[in-house]
């Protein structure tokens, strides 16, 4: 009944989408196909479920790689439409343009320009550490100064004036500075290319100024593109000497709680007797490897792209040995698709291998193996229970399942990198989320994942453990890009769409009916 009360929401959800999307055209109907290449695997998986037709692995593994092409083919489309429609505009306004004085123009830019009240600055915000964010009262009233004020800019008025004059008519044509806390937005109209503006503007400012001042190209809530800039000390802060020694006590912690994990497998308590280490070496250290390869993973696309990341602060938990870990930022990322693709290679890494791991563990699987599961375990996923009724066969109908330690090793492995890769805040899929589809829908998307999880939370404490460290350490979207505005091409939209899709079928639980059907437990 709740599969089918929640299949009728995402239909009415695109119902009114279609509604809202018909005005706009050829590329507001393109949009909304594309939400609804997005929804139609989680649609049409679970609404087979629901009437009783059960997809097998390979299917649903189908109907995900279709589902991604399908989004990316849409994407392109709307792309080209979206250049074509905008290299129109340009034709038809240069011709205007062409005659104007310098005067018209900029009188021109300051009508279209929005008035300074209007000014918003929630992206402005995320630049600035948690801590010292401005209220959206305190930021009405900074975008509301007019000159006639007494009160002196942020920025010295020497450095101002160079900075106003890193701005041309064909990068980002200013029409207005506003001042803001340490440093000052420029409201205006963009000219150029979102990425080719940005990187002019990061250069010549860099050239006048030295590295004192930091820009960036973000949006509005209402699309209009403004350039934020702020001083140095603003941007990310080195790793102190305090902060490594707590990621190496932390590392410690979790190795610990990796050997605690593997003495529970096997019915005793590591801490309680720790002469039985070497029992609970080979699946500790296992869970242990499949979080370093996942923490490598970063680290090898960050250090490709220039990109300086802090050590990884492990989440050490008594039931998984891990949650994974914290990692931030040490540098400002110069676009959203560097952002995409250091965090997605955190979880791509771990994730393939837990996923080898675990395939190879059902292979190895045996009578006499050293783990025996109760095989009602086997329900407590999707795509694991999928698997092991393939591989492992009429083995499920026993009481108790002979299983191999990597098997183990793979699913507790699979289980870290989906709530990794969940969609909120600073999670590797909150982050992967944010890169493609912007801040507005991943504060909604973090919104949605911590309410799910408080609900999920009454039955199983993990999750809200999880929820609660969300909560507290990681609810706050990634700090803007130097480009916030070009957004990551359609290949990585459909690996967000396979990533979500797969951390679904790892976290969601078999139902009885498709357990009883696909003979998973007694």
């Amino acid at each position: 009944m709740v599969i089918v009360l929640l299949l009728l929401a995402a239909v009415g959800i695109l119902a009114w989408g279609y509604s809202q999307a018909k005005p706009l055209g050829a590329s507001g109907i393109l949009a909304w196909l594309q939400t609804v290449v997005l929804m139609g695997p989680w649609l049409l998986f679970f609404g087979l479920t629901a009437v009783g037709v059960y997809l097998n692995l390979a299917g649903i593994l189908l109907l995900v790689v279709s589902s991604a092409g399908l989004y990316v083919y849409l994407g392109r489309r709307l792309r080209e439409l979206n250049k074509e429609t905008l290299a129109a505009g340009r034709t038809a306004s240069g011709g205007k343009d062409q005659g104007a004085t310098t005067t018209a123009f900029s009188e021109s830019e300051a009508e279209r320009s929005p008035e300074p009240n209007k000014t918003d600055v929630s992206e402005v915000e995320s630049v600035q550490s948690d801590q010292d964010a401005l209220t959206l009262n305190q930021a009405d009233q900074a975008a509301s100064t007019s000159e006639s004020d007494d009160k002196q800019p942020p920025i010295p008025a020497k450095d101002l004036a160079v900075i106003e004059g890193i701005f041309g008519i064909d990068t980002f044509f200013r029409t207005e500075t506003v001042p803001y806390q340490e440093g000052a937005i420029f409201n205006g109209n963009l000219r150029g290319k979102p990425d080719e503006t940005a990187r002019v503007l990061s250069e010549k400012l860099a050239e006048k100024l030295g590295d004192r001042y930091l820009s960036f190209l973000l949006s509005n809530p209402e699309g209009r593109p403004v350039v934020v800039v702020l001083p140095q000390e603003n941007g990310p802060k080195p790793t102190t000497v305090g902060q490594k020694v707590l990621a190496v006590g932390l590392g410690l912690a979790t190795l610990g709680t990796c050997l605690e994990t593997a003495g529970i497998l096997q019915g005793f308590d590591f801490f309680q007797s720790p002469e039985r280490w070497s029992q609970t070496l080979p699946v500790g250290l296992g869970i242990a490897t499949v979080l370093g390869v996942h923490e490598l993973g970063h680290i090898g696309v960050a250090k490709r792209l220039n990109v300086k990341l802090s050590p990884p602060f492990f989440l050490p938990a008594w039931q998984l040995g891990s949650f994974g870990s914290l990692v931030r930022f040490e540098s400002i990322l110069p676009n959203r698709s560097v952002l995409f693709d250091v965090a997605f290679a955190g979880p791509a890494a771990g994730g393939i291998l837990s996923f080898a791991l675990l395939f190879l563990g059902m292979v190895l699987s045996h009578p006499g193996s050293l783990f025996q599961l109760p095989a009602e375990y086997f329900q407590g996923s999707v795509l694991v229970g999928t698997l092991a009724r393939t591989v492992l066969g009429d083995a499920l109908q026993n009481d108790l399942v002979d299983v191999h330690p990597l098997m183990i090793v793979g699913w507790i492995g699979l289980i870290i990198t989906a709530i990794n890769v969940m969609p909120a805040g600073q999670l590797d899929g909150g982050r992967m989320v944010q890169a493609i589809y912007g801040r507005k829908t991943l504060v909604r998307a973090t919104a949605v994942t911590l309410v799910l999880l408080a609900l999920v939370g009454l039955f199983n404490p993990i999750a809200l453990y999880w929820a609660v460290l969300i909560v507290f350490l990681q609810r706050q979207p990634e700090r803007p890009c130097t480009d916030d505005l070009t957004e990551p091409d359609d290949a990585r939209a459909g690996l967000v769409l396979l990533a979500l899709f797969l951390m679904l079928l790892v976290l969601l639980p078999l139902t009885p009916s498709l357990a009883a059907r696909l003979g998973v437990g007694g």
